[in-house]
């Protein structure tokens, strides 16, 4: 399935590279006939989207993918302390901080948006991805 495809195209199947290459926690940029995807691997799950951020199409799949802050808070409402959470990694887009999920590709401040994302498969230990 690849969001965002416009109906009648027919979706190409792109060899991107073998699965122990996409480090986890991180993602790999590769180009797919033209486009720019990246690829990415959370929690032994890969995640493909297209490299442009919704914000004024910056290279987001370049950006840093980093845990959330949290902070727990006592009775009161007081911080207690701060702290990164690793189980829930953002893609920040590096031209204007834009942060998506990298999971589900969607907006962090806005869920109603995200990024095109594209369908990965492993074959025999290789990832490919339909663009």
């Amino acid at each position: 399935m690849s969001d965002g495809a416009a109906p009648g195209s027919a979706l190409q199947r792109y060899r991107v590279c073998p699965v122990d290459d996409v480090p986890e926690g991180g993602g790999v940029l590769v180009d797919l006939g033209g486009r720019e995807v990246g690829v990415f691997k959370h929690q032994g799950e890969l995640h493909a989207y297209d490299n442009r951020c919704l914000h004024q199409g910056g290279p987001v799949c370049s950006g840093e993918v980093l845990g959330v802050t949290r902070l727990e808070l006592d009775a009161g409402g007081e911080v207690v302390r701060e702290y990164l959470d690793d189980s829930d990694r953002r893609l920040i887009c590096p031209w204007h901080g834009w942060e998506y999920d990298l999971v589900t590709g969607e907006l962090a401040h806005d869920r109603r948006f995200r990024l095109r994302r594209f369908e990965v498969t492993v074959e025999d230990g290789i990832v490919y991805v339909d663009a």
